[in-house]
C-alpha cells in the first residue's frame, strides 16, 4: 500500500510532464521499476531528450539486476516463470526474499511482495494519471517531492561509514554543479559514474 501510495504521485506527475494516460500507464506495467520511471518522466518533463531519459533510468535500474544474480539461486525458476520474476525483481521483492532463511520462505515472500506491489503500483499509476487532470496545484500538494523524497528513502540506509556519506556528498556536488553546464538528465548521469568509478578506485586501493 505505501508503494501504492508512490504510485498516485508518479502517475499524475507524469501526466503533468506531458504523457498521456496510456503512456504512463505503459510505463508502470513494461518498465516497471519506480527509480528509473521517475527518472524518465523527470528528465524528458525537464526538455532532456529520450536517449539521455533512458540512459539515466538504466543507470538507476542496475541494482535490479544485482539483486536477480542473488535471487537467481534462490527462486530456480525456468522458462515464461523466469521472465515474469525477472520483472518482479524490485528493491521490496529482493529485501523481504533475502531476509528470510527458509527458502521456501523466501520465494513466498517474493512473490507474494513482487504480485502485490505490481497490481497497488499500476493501479495506483492509473488513478494518479486520471486524477492530474482535476488537481489544482500538484505542486501545493507535495507530489513533486515525492520522487526526491523516495530516493533519499532507499539511499540513508545504506550510507554507512564516512567513506560512503563523503561519496554521496560528493555525487550531489557534482551534479549540482553540472546542473547549469549539460543538458536536463545528464547532472544526474555524470554524478552516478563518477561515484562508480570512485567507489571501484577505493575497493582497489583497499585490495592492494
Amino acid at each position: 500500500m505505501a508503494v501504492g501510495a508512490l504510485g498516485l504521485s508518479f502517475g499524475a506527475l507524469s501526466v503533468l510532464a506531458g504523457f498521456t494516460v496510456a503512456q504512463t500507464c505503459a510505463l508502470s506495467l513494461l518498465m516497471f521499476s519506480g527509480a528509473s520511471q521517475f527518472a524518465v518522466i523527470g528528465v524528458m518533463g525537464a526538455g532532456g531528450g529520450a536517449l539521455t531519459g533512458a540512459a539515466t533510468a538504466t543507470l538507476l535500474g542496475v541494482r535490479n539486476s544485482l539483486y536477480g544474480l542473488n535471487l537467481a539461486s534462490l527462486l530456480r525458476l525456468r522458462g515464461a516463470r523466469r521472465l515474469v520474476g525477472a520483472h518482479l525483481v524490485l528493491d521490496e521483492s529482493s529485501a523481504m526474499a533475502m531476509a528470510r532463511t527458509d527458502p521456501r520462505e523466501a520465494r513466498l515472500a517474493f512473490w507474494a511482495t513482487g504480485i502485490s506491489v505490481f497490481v497497488l503500483w499500476n493501479i495506483a499509476t492509473l488513478a494518479g494519471a486520471l486524477g492530474a487532470h482535476v488537481l489544482p496545484d500538484p505542486e501545493a500538494l507535495g507530489l513533486d517531492v515525492a520522487a526526491p523524497a523516495a530516493f533519499v528513502a532507499l539511499l540513508l540506509p545504506r550510507l554507512r561509514g564516512r567513506r560512503l556519506w563523503a561519496l554521496a556528498v560528493a555525487a550531489a556536488v557534482i551534479a549540482l554543479i553540472m546542473v547549469p553546464l549539460l543538458p536536463a538528465g545528464m547532472p544526474v548521469l555524470v554524478a552516478g559514474l563518477t561515484a562508480i568509478v570512485a567507489a571501484f578506485a577505493v575497493r582497489r586501493a583497499g585490495d592492494r
